[in-house]
């Protein structure tokens, strides 16, 4: 055992944020931390490392604890991403018994966040990992811790084995519902058969003769039948009344909406990319770019940090020369800043304002991405990081437009709110184009791919999984393999060089760092 916490009440401004009975990390664990966004899961990792105290309750450390916090300082010389990965290796070199890291892959791209992953299969202690990206818990996790309703739950497998024993829950709960409902239907059923029996035991059958009726003493008769079947009725009731009840799951509406010029796009030619040149001042991103976007495709732009993205998803929404935009094509557009929202006004405000849709499918799908009931009329002033840009995907998604495009709509959004958007844009009839690093994202969204890698954008007419299918080089993946090997090496003798430098050492690095730009040069 490296790490044993028992009685945890954690609080933060005098609300009860967790409860935790006991919690343990043993060596080789390999921990994915889920839940909401503000149920306390960076709080649960800054209290386990001895940064925080409980409000009761110990943690008792049997070996040593790194945490790689979310929020890394800032370096104005370096990217979100280069900050990112300084503190991995960082991290890594220290080699601690137990690593809590706290959103790990923020602002790195897919070949980065790999590099994470295959980084930690040979991590030697136990580590706990806050993430919301799906793909990368699964290919680093054993057990799922959840935060839900101030409780941890504790679930074997990674991220995907962690759904599927949700879902099956779901799907009991289901059974139940309906069992339920079946037997309360009977019972009514019953009951109201025997109710009108009762009632009609009062009434002399017509072929009953007076002489009959003399002799048996119908009165009495009729009285004592009625007593019968009102006490038959009385133990339905009883039985109703006693029935275990089980709530109605709930289930989504499905939506439809009517997009403008929808019929006639669809399969039709809708942007034209011919010859877009990838220049942005002296700096040559892409050389021109060549590729077609049909009404309904779902398409997503993938590649390195730098590499473009942003820059080719602005220039077709500025239709630039080189983008030919058809004339019933008509964009929404979704950005980090969240600019388009009106903080004073409520999230069912913003969501109406410039809609042609009724209320009652813009509630639908506000309820979708978890706004319910009397939550639609909160300011959006009150609202956190994740439920803004909630409110702005809504927006756009009932704008009056048949062309989304978003630029990595999923930062910010706990894994329950990306899932919800998922459905909605796999649902969603229009014409999707997005950037994302979130590979899960990708492969449950987009139908054709462009890539921007080495300088060229490469349309790829398929979805995520074939696209990762296609036919590798063994030369390159074997080229990848040693860059990794190297990296790993010189990170390893950097952290030895920290703590006892020496020529050896000093030798050794430099022999690494020719080793690796000999490789690069190679690629």
């Amino acid at each position: 055992m490296l790490l044993q916490a028992k009685n945890l009440i954690i609080t933060v401004e005098a609300r009860t944020l967790l409860e935790i009975d006991a919690l343990e990390i043993f060596e080789g664990d390999r921990i994915g931390l889920v839940g909401k966004n503000g149920t306390g899961k960076t709080t649960l990792l800054h209290t386990l490392a001895g940064k925080l105290t409980p409000e009761h309750g110990i943690v008792t450390h049997y070996g040593t604890v790194d945490l790689l916090p979310q929020l890394k300082a800032a370096d104005g010389y370096k990217s979100g991403g280069e900050i990112t990965q300084n503190y991995i290796q960082r991290a890594f070199s220290n080699q601690s018994s137990i690593l809590l890291a706290d959103e790990p892959t923020t602002h790195l791209d897919t070949n980065h966040i790999e590099w994470v992953e295959n980084t930690l299969k040979h991590w030697q202690g136990a580590y706990v990992i806050v993430s919301h990206d799906r793909a990368f818990l699964d290919a680093t996790c054993t057990k799922i811790w959840e935060i839900d309703q101030g409780k941890l739950n504790e679930y074997k497998g990674n991220y995907q084995q962690f759904k599927a024993q949700k879902e099956q829950v779901l799907r009991q709960h289901q059974q139940e519902y309906e069992k339920y409902q079946t037997k309360k239907q009977q019972l009514e059923r019953a009951l109201t058969l025997k109710s009108e029996k009762a009632e009609r035991a009062t009434k002399k059958p017509k072929n009953t003769s007076a002489s009959e009726a003399k002799i048996t003493g119908a009165k009495p008769y009729f009285a004592k039948k009625q007593k019968k079947l009102q006490q038959t009725a009385k133990a339905i009731e009883t039985r109703l009344e006693k029935l275990e009840k089980a709530e109605k799951p709930f289930e989504e509406t499905p939506i439809k909406m009517d997009l403008p010029n929808q019929e006639k796009l669809a399969g039709k030619v809708l942007i034209r990319v011919e010859n877009l040149n990838g220049k942005v001042g002296n700096q040559l991103l892409w050389k021109q770019a060549n590729f077609l976007i049909k009404g309904g495709n779902k398409l997503a732009i993938i590649g390195a940090n730098g590499s473009g993205k942003t820059t080719l998803i602005r220039k077709i929404l500025y239709g630039e020369e080189g983008v030919h935009l058809s004339s019933a094509c008509k964009i929404a557009y979704f950005k980090q800043d969240l600019s388009i929202l009106d903080p004073n006004r409520s999230i069912l405000e913003n969501a109406q304002d410039g809609s042609i849709h009724h209320e009652t499918l813009i509630r639908t799908v506000l309820a979708r991405l978890h706004f319910y009931r009397d939550q639609v009329h909160k300011k959006v002033a009150v609202l956190s990081g994740g439920e803004r840009v909630k409110v702005t995907l809504a927006k756009l998604f009932l704008s009056n437009c048949n062309t989304l495009i978003l630029d990595e709509p999923t930062n910010f959004l706990d894994l329950e709110a990306m899932e919800a958007l998922e459905k909605l844009l796999t649902e969603y009839e229009g014409t999707v184009i997005f950037v994302s690093h979130d590979r899960r994202f990708v492969e449950k969204i987009a139908t054709k791919l462009v890539t921007i890698e080495e300088q060229q954008v490469t349309y790829f007419d398929g979805n995520y999984q074939q696209f990762k299918n296609r036919e590798q080089t063994p030369v390159k993946d074997d080229h990848d393999e040693q860059l990794l090997i190297i990296e790993t090496k010189i990170t390893d003798v950097l952290s030895r060089l920290s703590i006892e430098p020496s020529e050896a050492l000093e030798k050794e690095f430099q022999q690494l760092l020719k080793e690796k730009q000999r490789l690069a040069k190679k690629h």
